[in-house]
């Protein structure tokens, strides 16, 4: 299905990431530099035959630099740069230098390796790099420049909102990441989370760590870390996606894994759910009972497993009678993470806890 075939059975209206805000900044910016005039809007262009065009929100035009303002708009995605101001100032740069990448205040600095840019590098991506490098090169060929650069990008109140993402843990310090695959930022894909996890791993092997958890909240995160020592860099917050822990780590693996969470989302994973959100999977009760059943429960107590409320409930049944439906389902939750592995060299623990953060079952 095309974009516009989604946006369209969706409903949601898809926006911009920051590289591609950051690109058609540097575009115009650059384009003033050489002809004294903004170009607005800006049309870049990007992946797939995309060539959308960008409002200058500001411009400032000097003796050798010129600097671009952009508001991001993510579409309906709930990305917590949506609205913000993405700005490039472009300085000219001595002859053979090419484009030189500098972050200005609210951009973050790499300071652990494992991601894909060195220790000191401004944390911006590969990708919108390679953008924005492409744009330079076409409007100095369009307009004689050299396309020698320093190209600084900024994103206001950047520090203050890195805080709600994964970089500190990342070791990107300082702002936020210029982020960007494709230049689309497509409603409730999580793409940008999914992406973290995939880094947060990468980060804890370039550390040497032997074991990872993956942890779907705060509360479990903080019981794994109690339970075993874990540095904050081997957490990793898999929040609902289970499936693209494993996927990634089938693919680069890590020689221990914990799974930890709640019951209701571990119950999920047992019965074979990859995607734990409330939305897209929900709790069978049949298939606890089912559980219940098979480690000889009571006919009673199978039967009021299937009709509970919650899997909280459940689990309180069980409680009452004895059985360990805790254990049971971090069993069923550690069998589907080993099938996703595939027999990758990970070996899996599973920690199931109550909405307190006390244990209630390990397998």
């Amino acid at each position: 299905m095309t974009e516009a075939g989604r946006e369209k059975s969706t409903g949601l209206r898809h926006g911009w990431t920051t590289g591609a805000c950051a690109t058609a900044a540097t575009t115009a910016a650059y384009t003033a530099l050489l002809t004294g005039e903004f170009p607005d809007p800006v049309p870049i262009d990007l992946p797939h035959d995309k060539h959308p065009a960008f409002a200058l929100a500001r411009e400032a035009l000097g003796d050798g630099e010129a600097t671009v303002g952009i508001i991001k708009d993510a579409g309906d995605d709930p990305d917590v740069t949506h609205g913000a101001l993405v700005s490039a100032r472009v300085t000219l740069a001595p002859a053979g230098s090419g484009v030189t990448f500098r972050a200005g205040e609210g951009v973050g600095t790499v300071t652990k390796p494992g991601l894909p840019l060195a220790v000191g590098e401004p944390a911006i991506n590969p990708v919108p790099r390679r953008l924005m490098t492409e744009h330079v090169a076409a409007v100095a060929t369009r307009f004689g420049g050299t396309g020698d650069v320093v190209v600084e990008v900024s994103v206001e109140n950047g520090a203050e909102l890195a805080r709600k993402t994964w970089n500190p843990r990342l070791g990107i310090l300082g702002g936020l990441s210029i982020l960007g695959t494709t230049g689309v930022v497509v409603p409730y894909s999580c793409s940008s989370w999914i992406d973290s996890i995939r880094r947060g791993v990468d980060v804890a092997r370039a550390a040497g760590h032997t074991h990872v958890a993956g942890c779907t909240g705060s509360t479990s995160e903080r019981t794994v870390s109690e339970l075993y020592g874990l540095p904050e860099d081997a957490l990793l917050d898999m929040g609902d996606f289970a499936g693209a822990v494993l996927k990634y780590l089938r693919r680069h693996p890590v020689p221990r894994l914990t799974i930890a969470g709640g019951i209701g989302k571990l119950a999920k994973l047992a019965d074979g759910h990859l995607d734990l959100h409330s939305a897209r999977s929900q709790v069978s009760f049949g298939a606890l009972a089912q559980l219940v059943a098979d480690a000889g429960g009571s006919t009673e107590l199978v039967e009021g497993v299937r009709g509970a409320n919650t899997a909280l409930d459940a689990l309180q049944q069980c409680a009452a009678a004895g059985l360990p439906l805790g254990d049971l389902v971090a069993a069923g939750a550690r069998d589907t993470a080993r099938g996703v592995l595939l027999g990758a060299p990970v070996e899996v623990d599973v920690v199931v806890i109550d909405r307190g953060g006390t244990i209630v079952g390990r397998a």
